[in-house]
């Protein structure tokens, strides 16, 4: 079977997207989520350039509020995704699936992130840019004690939302020191398909605070918008990957070497 390729987007010259170091937002401090909700919701969008060594569309975009630029959002609309053989159309969905279920465990790791139908290329998802330390990631993250409790969490998202890509760069640490989990948008698929960086805490025990979170969202039941983006079968699988996890109150071991994503960084 031949290569499919990504939905052809039409638009005038794009510019290069400045360097993270270039940010206009570098030194501010971050939006509160529920300002940054309603920005990414309703603000005024302008794209800004085309996001370097993507495999899908991906831009950064300018967001204003009555002309004024207040933050920037990255935007990855459905039609320019590469289609892929395991999951259905629509991956952006998926990427406030994983905000809404960070935020349901209270964990504040992926940045605000909502599905908008108005924008420049139609339909998709937009996730508040938040400005980082471009040198740094998870390999260079992962033996500072004072990050070691947000990396736990990162893990255990993973393994709940299922993430079939989680490199080492999608582990940013924000200008504020913050650690923010981007790009999650190959995850909740039914079957066990996690690929990720984190495996430094395989077989280890979940913190207690961890163990609780989880425990409570099991209570709770799934967050939405997941019954609109999540078929049965994938919102089952998220709720048993929970439970299992729970159970065994440590981490997954990947007893075959094989869940890396590729490229690591």
């Amino acid at each position: 079977m031949p290569p499919r390729r990504c939905r052809a987007l039409r638009a005038g010259p794009l510019s290069p997207v400045p360097p993270p170091e270039e940010s206009p937002f570098l030194d501010r401090p971050p939006i509160e989520t529920g300002r940054a909700l309603e920005l990414l919701a309703t603000g005024e969008l302008e794209i800004v350039g085309r996001m370097p060594y993507s495999s899908n569309a991906t831009f950064l975009v300018d967001l204003a509020d009555g002309g004024e630029l207040v933050a920037q959002a990255i935007y990855k609309p459905i039609r320019g995704e590469r289609p892929l053989w395991d999951f259905p159309p629509g991956i952006a969905h998926r990427e406030a699936a994983a905000f809404a279920v960070d935020q349901a465990l209270g964990w504040d790791l992926v940045p605000p992130t909502v599905m908008r139908s108005e924008a420049p290329f139609g339909a998709g998802s937009l996730q508040l840019f938040v400005p980082f330390h471009h040198e740094e990631h998870y390999f260079t993250l992962r033996d500072r004690p004072d990050h070691r409790l947000e990396l736990e969490r990162i893990c255990a998202l993973d393994v709940v939302i299922n993430n079939t890509d989680r490199k080492s760069g999608h582990c940013l640490l924000g200008t504020d020191g913050t650690i923010w989990a981007i790009d999650n948008n190959l995850s909740f698929h039914h079957e066990f398909k996690l690929r990720t960086v984190l495996w430094d805490f395989a077989d280890q025990d979940l913190p207690a605070s961890v163990g609780d979170d989880l425990r409570g969202l099991l209570e709770a039941g799934l967050p939405e918008p997941l019954p609109e983006i999540l078929t049965p079968i994938e919102r089952e699988a998220t709720l048993a990957r929970t439970r299992a996890l729970v159970t065994a109150d440590r981490f997954p071991v990947d007893e075959n070497g094989r869940r890396w994503p590729w490229p690591l960084v």
